[in-house]
């Protein structure tokens, strides 16, 4: 009785192939809508027509019955009422599950060729931010090894001494004017990580990489799997109370 014209139909034409359009109408000839209860339906007579086919159906009509068997048949609805719903419900959460899955299963597939190129992109750019602190450590190696030249061979170390001061005066500069421009302070993986991510993006345009694409698609796959877990929780939830009414 908790079901509807609409599934009542499809079921029909479910039940036997043979039933191509059907419907049902009133006495008087008017459609009832899909969205009518099965109980409404059955209050008076109606039409059911199946293939063009008009059937005339008579509905039993319904004894009045007393207060108390009246309350009795409205527990009994709303027994069946929560048991339509839990068993649907669960339903609901199984079909979602597998929406799910496909859902994941699709963005995976999506981000597998965009995580191959990432992943290309990243080497490069890895290695390209090696060979620039490889580099620094060299122009480092080499301005002490013209310094100690300078001092043991060159010049003495009473000449050296107010140049190596203002060396380490222009280095201070240099490491005060980083932080000014960029407001981070001066540490090697700090240098690191901006240097990668100043050569991450030009590596990418080249390569026609999506940034945008590849960060929403991650983003729907996170909520995408959240959700799968939420779901898979409340039907691990509906197991465990099945099993424990099954004890009891």
């Amino acid at each position: 009785m908790l079901s509807t014209v609409g599934s009542f139909l499809q079921d029909l034409q479910n039940e036997d192939k043979g039933v191509k359009t059907a419907a049902i109408f009133t006495a008087d000839g008017s459609e009832i809508p899909a969205s009518t209860l099965m109980e409404i339906l059955l209050m008076n007579d109606f039409k059911l027509v199946i293939n063009k086919v008009t059937y005339d159906v008579q509905c039993p009509k319904k004894e009045k019955l007393s207060m108390e068997h009246a309350t009795q048949m409205e527990n009994v609805k709303s027994l069946v009422h929560r048991l339509f719903t839990a068993l649907h419900l669960e339903e609901f959460q199984k079909k979602r599950e597998h929406l799910l899955l496909e859902k994941i299963d699709h963005l995976k597939g999506q981000l597998r060729p965009l995580e191959q190129i990432k992943a290309g992109i990243e080497a490069r750019s890895e290695a390209k931010t090696s060979r620039l602190l490889w580099t620094g450590l060299a122009l480092l190696s080499v301005q002490g090894g013209a310094l100690a030249w300078l001092t043991w061979w060159v010049y003495s170390w009473d000449i050296m001494e107010p140049v190596t001061y203002f060396i380490t005066v222009a280095n201070s500069m240099v490491f005060f004017a980083y932080f000014i421009i960029t407001r981070q302070d001066y540490t090697y993986s700090a240098v690191k990580s901006r240097q990668f991510l100043h050569f991450f993006p030009k590596k990418s345009k080249k390569q026609h990489f999506d940034v945008v694409q590849y960060n929403k698609l991650k983003e729907d796959l996170a909520k995408a799997t959240e959700s799968l877990k939420q779901v898979r929780h409340s039907l691990y939830l509906t197991m465990q109370g099945k099993e424990l009414n099954g004890k009891n």
